[in-house]
């Protein structure tokens, strides 16, 4: 990870860690670096956070003043950018939203022509051009000045494309959909509704600054609790800009990225589709799921948190199906990308041809409790080679044996090591877990 750009993007309170200037530097480093050899093309979209329209307009400044094209999808999801990207011909594609962090956050996500997110080296480039490492790049000026293009039909056009996914009509079944007052708020109640689902959708009036506020993936009890009180078939509960989805069964159960990767692997096993019977997830994902796949013969490959390494993976190997427990889940053969829309509809697709409900399909997964404990720390790399701490995760590991497991790593972002642990029971998380806390804490590296 660099300075500015993580596993997704640039990200950052708006205009105090990412503000308008560095966000027309990155329109300004893009439209010159992808118009080297003739005018650019740069798709926009956004969610609808309060600072995202300031965003948009800075990116677009820094864009047109280098001389590329912007087309403007306006309030859509990073999938669909995505898939404009690679099926519109752009050069690239920016998506304007910071996922599901608080309203005051905002982010950039860069994708590149492929529909994937962009290649590390470039944005170590836009990084040091941010920095003032690279030299003024030269100002469009006369007709070599960018234009600005509304391309909300780009939008729409993805739109019609989750409607030609689903190979069954939603007939009879009734949804809820809880879109976190982001991104699927355009989107997603149009899908179903034209697939013949009634449609109820909660969460659904964005104002700027209610965007992932008690509601959506990162809120699930919400939607949860809806569900158990109205008799539905199905709930689903996207983030702030719907490429991750969180599902509620008809009971109020929360099925989570692990649970939909069982269904939709068990289905497309069956099916025959499930390229080299492999399913890939992140190393957070739940041993419960391992141990159900594997009854089911379908293996695993397991790579580094975020849905980044995952894609990956599968476009490396050829896999089609990958995801991580916080419902990212990626279907490479209609998407390069986490699309909770295209989720949702892969999981009814299961549904209605199985002529199951939701919770009889993952009636043989079987959970293993976890529990993840943060410790804020001084150098959470010394922590991390540290030989007493590492010598109690090995401890734990080998006690743990079958029945469970830790995973001990640092957080991507923060000062923070991560001690997780996975067992039988709740009373042996929490005791193993605070074997290797406890450590941390007598080594001197807690804060």
């Amino acid at each position: 990870m660099g300075k500015y750009f993580g596993t997704d993007g640039f990200r950052g309170e708006a205009n105090v860690s990412l503000n308008v200037e560095q966000a027309f530097k990155v329109g300004r480093f893009l439209g010159w670096y992808y118009g080297r050899e003739g005018k650019a093309k740069v798709v926009i979209g956004k969610d609808t956070r309060r600072s995202s329209y300031m965003f948009e307009y800075a990116l677009v400044a820094g864009l047109t003043a280098s001389g590329a094209d912007a087309y403007l999808l306006h309030v859509t999801t990073t999938p669909s950018v995505s898939y404009v990207v690679r099926t519109e011909g752009f050069d690239c594609g920016i998506m304007i939203t910071a996922s599901h962090n608080p309203f005051y956050d905002n982010g950039i996500k860069v994708i590149n022509a492929s529909g994937q997110k962009l290649e590390a080296e470039v944005e170590e480039k836009i990084e040091e051009y941010i920095d003032g490492k690279i030299e003024e790049l030269p100002f469009a000026i006369r007709e070599q000045i960018g234009r600005t293009v509304d391309f909300s039909a780009g939008r729409n056009r993805y739109i019609g494309y989750l409607i030609s996914v689903a190979t069954r009509s939603f007939k009879d079944k009734t949804v809820v959909l809880d879109c976190s007052n982001g991104s699927a708020s355009a989107i997603a109640k149009n899908v179903f509704d034209a697939l013949g689902a009634k449609t109820i959708v909660i969460n659904n009036e964005p104002d700027g600054t209610n965007i992932n506020t008690n509601c959506g993936s990162t809120h699930i009890e919400v939607l949860s609790e809806y569900v158990k009180k109205n008799n539905v078939d199905a709930g689903f509960a996207y983030d702030g800009d719907a490429d991750r989805c969180i599902a509620v069964d008809e009971n109020g159960n929360i099925i989570d990225g692990d649970s939909i990767m069982y269904i939709c692997g068990v289905y497309m096993k069956e099916r025959g589709e499930l390229n080299g019977n492999t399913v890939v997830t992140t190393v957070m994902s739940n041993l419960g799921l391992y141990k159900a796949l594997e009854s089911e013969g379908i293996r695993t490959e397991k790579t580094a948190v975020g849905d980044k390494y995952v894609c990956e993976n599968m476009m490396k190997n050829g896999y089609c199906l990958g995801g991580e427990s916080s419902g990212h889940i990626i279907f490479s053969k209609h998407a390069t990308t986490g699309d909770g829309i295209l989720t949702s509809l892969k999981i009814m697709e299961a549904m209605i041809e199985k002529k199951a409900t939701m919770s009889e399909l993952t009636k043989e997964l079987k959970i293993f409790p976890q529990l993840l404990v943060n410790v804020k720390v001084t150098d959470k790399v010394k922590a991390m080679e540290d030989e007493e701490i590492l010598k109690a995760a090995k401890e734990v590991e080998e006690e743990l044996g079958n029945s469970g497991r830790i995973l001990l790593r640092s957080s991507g972002t923060e000062n923070l090591v991560r001690v997780m642990v996975e067992a039988e029971t709740d009373e042996a998380c929490e005791k193993q877990v605070y074997k290797v806390v406890d450590v941390i804490k007598q080594r001197g590296f807690a804060v």
